[in-house]
């Protein structure tokens, strides 16, 4: 199992924060397997991944099949299906970040950290993946680090973000179970569109 997140939780289970937050989010809708989202969220927020226990915990806490779960959790990028990195970056390779430059930042990263993708650098800082659409065509290309998206990048801007990260270790990630977004870089708002700079 990966190292939790968050969460105070011993381990091999989910903290108390965690289960009240389901009990809350279950009362919102009229059947409970609405809530399957959210709830494993919720797991991957606390394990690390969606794992076999997070599976069975999302299954227990909605009364859902075991099945229902995975096809879900499975369907979606934004889940985890094996351990990740401290910070986990998500390239996007749909047409507009592809034409402006996403396979560029793809091959930096594999450059920088010396691992492919759905690889773990050795001191579990750092992990990549690419993924289909996350939905910002216009600032293209453009790569989420946990939960924070970064915008209108090149391979010298990714760099310099890197190089920040790795000193501030800022919080970047989006607690479900708080309801809150971390603090984030430093005198950055939580979402970053780089500027190219001017012609000359």
């Amino acid at each position: 199992m990966a190292d939790k997140q968050s969460g105070n939780g011993a381990a091999g289970t989910l903290s108390d924060a965690a289960e009240n937050r389901i009990k809350e989010i279950v009362q919102r809708y009229p059947h409970s397997k609405s809530a399957i989202m959210p709830a494993l969220y919720i797991a991957q927020e606390e394990l690390g991944w969606i794992n076999d226990e997070a599976v069975h915990w999302v299954a227990d806490r909605l009364s859902l099949p075991l099945a229902h779960v995975i096809q879900v959790a499975t369907f979606y990028t934004m889940y985890y299906k094996k351990p990740v990195g401290r910070y986990h970056i998500q390239v996007c390779r749909t047409l507009s970040c592809m034409i402006c430059g996403a396979k560029d930042l793809t091959a930096h990263i594999k450059q920088r950290l010396k691992i492919d993708a759905h690889g773990i650098t050795d001191d579990g800082m750092w992990s990549f993946e690419e993924v289909e659409c996350l939905g910002s065509c216009g600032t293209a290309p453009m790569i989420e680090i946990n939960d924070v998206f970064f915008e209108n990048l090149t391979p010298e801007t990714l760099d310099a973000l890197m190089d920040r990260i790795e000193k501030e270790q800022p919080d970047l990630r989006y607690s479900t179970v708080r309801q809150e977004l971390g603090a984030g870089l430093s005198g950055e708002p939580k979402s970053r569109v780089y500027v190219a700079p001017a012609e000359s």
